[in-house]
């Protein structure tokens, strides 16, 4: 099996990393890597993945790095973790390409494929070529439905979600703002994109979760949160929802209040310095009602959605034993505690 990622970002050198890593577990031969645009300062970290073994590529035919030409038609699987478009850009080729398997693409590529998260959805991307891994912030609403009402929602009345955004990336300096910036609401009946996309997610399923959310931008290059509402037909006790959460390995709690604290304790002690849970419940600030949980929890969105990129890949390309496989990713890399 020889892979390609599209995209040499925060997630796709995130993805190539995990990918090298479990190289052998994933049974794949050759680790591609498609650096579309190089650029002079960015020649140490692709040396970097290069020494770990992945084969960067190049468009431009007298590069140092391989030709893409010379290599596209041996890929069996694209990881496209390009955004603002590209993705849906890059699948003109990719329809054409003679040995490709599958690909996938990452938040904001809405429209590449089926919308996809790990554990919501396995069956709906089952030999389908292109799928669309939903966002950091779908996946975090989606598991804190999912874990207090049901894996087909079936204790839940209507909910609320309020996104409190980080502005951009810690490394890039192209959208900081200087205060606190409110989102459109896209859609009146149902808000902000993100209760857009959950309702897209479920009904790939056949399920239409009555979910409405609103989004601010914040003068923070560190972690998202979440405030949820979350209505439930019947009240669940604090012991039933610890149980919950404790059943949901994807999902984690935390005792701490400070983003900065989680932040960086996932830069020391996560790999490549990434959280990879759905989202990190603040689990002793919880609002327990007879008819709804209301919350806080902390959304890691540079690690959260990759369990779902691979996933998605052991679906799509028929990888036998991809439960087991994934059941030991999750062990390695997720923890049930911040």
């Amino acid at each position: 099996m020889k892979v390609l990622v599209n995209g040499i970002g925060n997630i796709g050198t995130t993805l190539l990393s995990l990918l090298i890593e479990h190289q052998e577990i994933l049974k794949i031969d050759t680790v591609f890597a498609l650096k579309n645009k190089p650029l002079p300062w960015q020649e140490d970290d692709l040396n970097y993945l290069s020494s770990i073994g992945v084969r960067v590529c190049s468009r431009i035919v007298e590069s140092e790095y391989e030709f893409l030409d010379s290599i596209i038609d041996e890929v069996d699987y694209i990881f496209d973790c390009t955004n603002n478009g590209g993705g849906m850009l890059n699948k003109q080729w990719y329809v054409d390409l003679p040995n490709l398997k599958g690909a996938c693409a990452q938040g904001s590529e809405k429209k590449f494929g089926v919308s996809y998260m790990t554990g919501v959805n396995d069956l709906a991307i089952k030999d389908k070529k292109f799928v669309h891994v939903v966002s950091c912030n779908t996946h975090s609403l989606s598991s804190l439905l999912t874990t207090f009402t049901g894996e087909h929602l079936e204790r839940h009345t209507e909910s609320d979600f309020v996104v409190v955004r980080r502005s951009e990336d810690i490394g890039n300096h192209q959208r900081l703002v200087s205060a606190n910036v409110v989102a459109r609401h896209l859609n009146e009946d149902i808000g902000t994109h993100h209760s857009i996309d959950v309702i897209d997610l479920f009904s790939t399923k056949k399920i239409l979760p009555n979910v409405t959310s609103s989004d601010v931008t914040t003068p923070s290059q560190l972690m998202h949160a979440v405030r949820f509402n979350i209505g439930l037909k019947e009240k669940l006790s604090r012991e039933k929802i610890d149980e919950l959460i404790a059943e949901n390995q994807c999902m984690a709690t935390s005792a701490k209040f400070d983003s900065n604290v989680i932040f960086e304790r996932g830069r020391r002690i996560g790999f490549q310095g990434r959280i990879y849970s759905h989202a990190i419940v603040i689990a002793n600030n919880l609002i327990i009602s007879k008819d709804s949980i209301k919350g806080w929890a902390f959304i890691p969105q540079e690690g959260n959605t990759l369990l779902s990129t691979i996933n998605a890949f052991l679906i799509q390309t028929g990888f036998e034993g991809s439960e087991t496989v994934m059941q030991s990713l999750k062990d390695d890399l997720l923890m049930d505690r911040w």
